[in-house]
């Protein structure tokens, strides 16, 4: 446990507020810290500055107060090629992310860019495909893929930087019962700390043991997962509903993370 605890966290934010040059004040103080290896799901109603937080932690948004730290590095100028690589966002349209002709080359695409060639380039991408199981599709066209396929390639491109810590926005969007399935289990077999955005609370149940509540721009709640969702009171609160009939207290959660 040593070498765990004497790590820096994968992710520290404290005292982070931030204002929109038109005056919205969207971060008030947002302060909590991620160790290496956690789940942590990123929960809020709409408007709750989630997508505002996300964007400064690789450094998008910057311009507002207190710091946000990845693996010890502070987000800032001096370290943003470096941050841009630890922080690996996987966007909720995997449309934003795909643009080469092929599967292999927008895997490829992140690396290349900093400075990987040749055999070391190939290991790197076919380690990505092989981790999201999209190594048959390597020589396709992303648009030939299904979307739940699409949006493990997007995970790939991101897992090719080797990052520090994976953040995905609305990660169960859009996909079929059998492709979020294939994707819980993709996700919960990385060796990486995971910040997933979402409002889909049962996946955030299956897949993170902590959740974050981020409502008005402030850290409203920080525990358990199954304890947040079990709050009737903090939930009405904060807009948050669970889906008709499902109750989070008769669910197997996740044993996986910290």
């Amino acid at each position: 446990m040593t070498a765990v605890t004497s790590s820096p966290p994968s992710l520290d934010v404290t005292h982070l507020a931030f204002a929109y040059p038109d005056g919205h004040q969207a971060l008030f103080g947002v302060d909590f810290r991620i160790e290496r290896g956690e789940r942590v799901a990123l929960l809020g109603p709409n408007g709750a500055g989630k997508t505002t937080l996300v964007l400064h932690l690789n450094g998008i948004l910057s311009g507002g107060t207190g710091t946000v730290t990845v693996a010890g590095l502070p987000v800032g100028k001096q370290h943003m090629a470096e941050i841009r690589r630890r922080v690996g966002i996987v966007f909720q349209d995997p449309d934003d992310q795909l643009f080469m002709p092929t599967v292999r080359e927008d895997v490829a695409f992140g690396p290349a860019a900093a400075g990987l060639k040749g055999a070391e380039l190939e290991a790197r991408v076919d380690k990505a495909l092989g981790l999201v199981g999209m190594t048959e599709f390597k020589d396709r066209p992303p648009h030939h893929l299904s979307f739940g396929q699409r949006r493990r390639v997007a995970v790939a491109t991101v897992l090719a930087m080797e990052p520090e810590i994976l953040v995905l926005d609305e990660p169960s969007s859009n996909l079929d019962p059998a492709s979020r399935r294939e994707l819980a289990d993709i996700l919960r077999s990385l060796d990486v700390t995971v910040l997933m955005v979402t409002h889909d609370l049962p996946y955030a149940l299956e897949l993170c043991p902590r959740s974050l509540i981020l409502s008005d721009g402030v850290i409203a709640a920080d525990g358990k997962t199954a304890d947040l969702l079990a709050d009737d009171t903090l939930m009405r609160a904060h807009r948050l509903e669970l889906p008709f009939g499902f109750d989070p207290r008769t669910v197997a959660t996740s044993t996986g993370g910290r």
